[in-house]
């Protein structure tokens, strides 16, 4: 699924136009990436918890050369799905 795909199942469960649904679809992803990037929380019920989390710094090593290289340390977002969207195992 691709956003283009959110900003259609929008207007066929809303009724409003594609120009302000993608306008909200657009707005709630703008906003959850502000969040993230000031170290913010995101919690979805029924969806699951989106954060960002310290990245470790290490030794890596270039597949085709084999050179090692650091890894600078960083930032990660993660994503922790919740019980809703846990798939049912048969």
């Amino acid at each position: 699924m691709i956003k283009l795909d959110i900003i259609h199942e929008v207007v066929n469960r809303t009724g409003i136009t594609k120009t302000k649904a993608e306008m909200a679809v657009e707005t709630v992803f703008e906003t959850m990436k502000k969040a993230l990037s000031e170290g913010d929380r995101i919690e979805l019920r029924g969806l699951g918890i989106f954060n960002v989390r310290p990245r470790k710094t290490g030794i890596g090593r270039n597949p085709r050369t084999g050179v090692e290289a650091a890894i600078p340390p960083g930032k990660a977002v993660r994503f922790k799905p919740g019980k809703d969207l846990m798939l049912q195992q048969t």
